[in-house]
């Protein structure tokens, strides 16, 4: 007999870690709501031509592509079998989604005549990366998404900072930090750096620089061709410890005024006026982002008091939906990585006791005729919304009574003879141990 198992990165969730996830889900959910973002859902399985080229070179090689049904041999040739590239159209046009963004701006562009815009999106669903599993890394995971499509304001900005702001305060975590930086920003160092053309990977190295060190980094600019004394002097001035406003500065005396300065200028200038938000913003030079479709501000939330990768991360995007067929619509968003979350708040022991999620009371019988009596009253007890349930089996008190001691069911009520013939009931609390008798209308009250 084959030993069941599951794919590297993947888990099972038993009740207690689903409903942990659960409780992250709806601290998430209630606060997209409160900003005004409406759900969606898109299909797990892409065509494709939507995500192939949008996440670059490694990205592409993260899809997870799934072969096409039936014989997929079939229209392969001999040639075809010479590179990867000739064969992959042949025997694979699907794939699973990489993330929610791209799957949304091909939502948008197909349903652009029935969205009024802006339009505020929010979606929390699986994606799939065929990555090397590792703590904080899995290859199946959750994106819980808000995105705002059809608005270039930079009101965008603030409100999603505002809004990570809220989350992670209603999850309990106060230490993190919310790492800013911009596109053009980057694009602009490095043409001062000598590598026009070259922007897109110059982003890719440094987004890398927390994982292989200042050194590295260095190392690999050069080798696409920097300019060694002005990149030696870029990486040392990541080192600095100074403030955002001086960051500014300082960039600005290299690259010049450009519209990513002006636009994280303004930025800074919005968020000074909620001084009372205690907001945990920096500017971070060294932040890139690597998903190749954002053009202006980038975002990015780490942990400060675990060892763990971001928690967040988003940007601006411009040319998205344009790659659909619908040109000229702006869009920003924000991605709260759950799996991450999960880990973090787990470490740092904030999930309250799951307990209020349990079963309240667990009705407890004799026989035949007070299990038929209690599931008269499990039925009543529910259309009170309270949570009930009764043991479903004929077994001895003991038994029945161990269940809810290991199910952390609170109260137990004991239904025999003497209850029927009184229609007094006794309720056992199973943390005191202590044990009281109420009429059915009173076991209402006590739990409304």
């Amino acid at each position: 007999m084959q030993k069941p198992s599951i794919p590297k990165g993947t888990r099972d969730f038993g009740p207690e870690v689903a409903l942990k996830r659960s409780f992250i889900i709806s601290k998430i959910k209630k606060n997209f709501e409160k900003y005004g973002f409406l759900p969606i859902e898109t299909p797990s399985i892409e065509n494709l031509s939507v995500l192939m080229g949008k996440y670059g070179d490694e990205g592409d090689q993260l899809l997870f592509k799934i072969l096409n049904s039936g014989d997929f041999l079939k229209k392969t040739t001999e040639t075809d079998y010479t590179s990867s590239r000739n064969l992959l159209p042949k025997i694979s046009e699907k794939g699973l989604r990489y993330d929610l963004t791209v799957p949304f701006a091909r939502f948008v562009a197909m349903n652009q005549h029935n969205i009024t815009f802006p339009f505020k999106r929010y979606q929390i669903q699986p994606v799939w990366r065929a990555d090397r599993p590792q703590r904080g890394r899995y290859r199946e995971f959750y994106q819980c998404d808000a995105d705002i499509v059809g608005t270039n304001s930079n009101w965008n900005e603030v409100e999603l900072t505002l809004l990570i702001h809220d989350v992670f305060n209603d999850l309990g975590l106060e230490g993190f930090i919310l790492k800013i930086n911009h596109r053009e920003v980057l694009f602009s160092v490095a043409k001062y750096l000598g590598l026009a053309g070259k922007e897109v990977s110059f982003c890719m190295i440094i987004d890398k620089i927390d994982k292989i060190g200042a050194e590295k980094v260095t190392e690999e600019i050069l080798l696409i061709g920097g300019n060694k004394a002005k990149v030696q002097a870029f990486i040392s001035l990541l080192d600095e410890d100074t403030d955002s406003q001086q960051k500014l500065l300082q960039l600005e005396g290299i690259i010049g005024e450009n519209k990513g300065v002006s636009e994280l200028k303004l930025y800074f200038e919005t968020l000074s006026r909620f001084p009372d938000r205690n907001l945990q913003v920096e500017l971070d030079w060294s932040l890139a982002r690597g998903l190749t479709y954002y053009t202006g501000m980038i975002y990015e939330v780490k942990p400060t008091s675990v060892q763990m990768g971001s928690i967040t991360g988003g940007g601006r995007y411009d040319n998205l939906t344009g790659m659909f067929g619908l040109p000229g619509v702006s869009g920003i968003g924000i991605s709260f990585g759950l799996d991450r979350i999960y880990d973090v708040l787990e470490e740092l022991k904030l999930f309250p006791e799951m307990e209020h999620f349990n079963t309240q009371i667990l009705i407890v019988h004799f026989d035949q005729a007070t299990f038929d009596h209690g599931s008269i009253l499990l039925d009543q007890l529910r259309a009170a919304s309270i949570r009930a349930e009764i043991y479903p089996d004929q077994a001895k008190l003991k038994k029945q009574l161990n269940y809810a001691d290991k199910l952390r069911i609170p109260f137990v009520l004991l239904i025999g003879d003497e209850e029927l013939s009184t229609g007094e009931y006794a309720l056992k609390d199973m943390k005191s141990g202590g044990q009281e008798r109420h009429t059915f209308d009173g076991i209402l009250r006590k739990f409304k």
